[in-house]
């Protein structure tokens, strides 16, 4: 954990934001394949990434990613079937996976459809295999921000955000729900801090009161101060890409170009 400061991206429009990141991408993952010779990435879920991987699912993009050398994991997932609409595993093969030529044995999912606590359990145990005795497993998280503050599926509140809060040693848990289909399964604050890089992709009016909450300093008994997204302190580098309607609400002494 460090607290070098974030880098703040602004571009006029969820399509030029989704290029900024792409190339935040590109960039990590010849990084990665030249360093290790394999590129890892956590996957965000929800609506908002749909720009990002139709981008590099394109023609212009779909041959700038060492594709055959990368592993794809997700940074959460909803306790639904693969082909649910509302899999998160489901919306990027979609747009994406189906799209380029990643391996299939490269395509970690979560098994949400095993339940909470199992497929909790499976994907901690998928992640220390993959990554080796000591070693971080994700080279770059891509994570988004809801509007109560929560980034993968650490929602305030809620049993997950509180073991995480707690600084457990997981890098996955069990986010259980009463409601049917509400149970997730969420990276740890631990695995994202792991990665080298860490990108916010944020797009969207409703999203710029957060952002700006999330830009300033939280004062250490403030009500932001624990929100769980800005918890999020990566060793490495963190960048919050936003279209100019997410970041419309920005501090004036936070530097974006």
């Amino acid at each position: 954990m460090t607290d070098r400061p974030a880098e703040w991206i602004v571009r006029a429009s969820p399509e030029e934001a989704a290029a900024a990141a792409a190339e935040r991408l590109g960039a990590a993952a010849r990084e990665a394949v030249e360093a290790r010779g394999r590129f890892a990435v956590a996957l965000s879920g929800g609506s908002t990434p749909g720009v990002l991987f139709e981008l590099l699912a394109s023609r212009a993009w779909s041959g700038r990613l060492p594709w055959e050398r990368t592993h794809v994991f997700w940074s959460d997932e909803r306790c639904v079937p693969p082909d649910h609409p509302d899999s998160n595993y489901g919306m990027a093969a979609r747009t994406l996976l189906c799209h380029v030529p990643v391996p299939a044995a490269h395509v970690h999912r979560i098994r949400g459809e095993e339940g909470a606590v199992a497929a909790a359990d499976t994907y901690e145990e998928e992640l220390r295999g993959f990554a080796g005795a000591g070693a971080a497993p994700l080279d770059v998280v891509l994570l988004g921000v809801g509007t109560d503050g929560h980034t993968a599926s650490l929602f305030p509140g809620s049993e997950a955000e509180r073991r995480d809060a707690a600084g457990t040693t997981r890098r996955v848990l069990p986010n259980e729900a009463e409601t049917p289909g509400a149970a997730r399964v969420t990276l740890t604050t631990k695995a994202i801090d792991e990665a080298p890089v860490v990108l916010f992709f944020v797009t969207g009016a409703a999203k710029s009161e957060i952002v700006a909450r999330l830009a300033r300093p939280a004062a250490p008994d403030g009500p932001d101060a624990d929100l769980p997204a800005g918890r999020i302190r990566p060793a490495g580098r963190l960048a919050w890409i936003l279209d100019a309607a997410a970041a419309a609400d920005l501090p004036l002494d936070v530097r974006v170009r």
